[in-house]
């Protein structure tokens, strides 16, 4: 999967005056589908213009739109979204992934290794 930004300073939705939660929301779920094993990408129009140009199919669709039809979801080379993020559950329908793979991986506990089983 493959979304298509505007231009913006940030991805993340944590720059600026105002927190821009929808930015967090798909950020943040972007992560936790990547550290789930799934291929994802985004691109920023202001920092990765290349990646509109070399991609055919978000090119056509800016040479017959224009910007406001950012973002743009793309999966396997289909467009599935278009003027908005796509929410979680459409998130889970476009990938087939279960939900669990929008939460981020628990780091597993290890043991100390200094003291009879127990924490130094």
């Amino acid at each position: 999967m493959i979304i298509f930004d505007p231009a913006m300073c940030c991805s993340t939705g944590l720059c600026g005056p105002v927190i821009d939660l929808e930015l967090l929301r798909i950020s943040t779920a972007m992560s936790n589908l990547e550290k789930n094993g799934v291929k994802v990408k985004r691109y920023n129009l202001s920092s990765n213009p290349q990646a509109f140009v070399d991609n055919i199919v978000i090119n056509e669709i800016l040479n017959r739109d224009g910007v406001d039809v950012l973002p743009v979801t793309i999966v396997d080379n289909k467009v599935v979204k278009t003027k908005k993020y796509p929410t979680n559950d459409e998130l889970l329908k476009f990938l087939d992934v279960p939900e669990s793979y929008l939460k981020a991986k628990e780091k597993l506990a290890t043991k100390c290794s200094c003291c009879d089983d127990e924490c130094c």
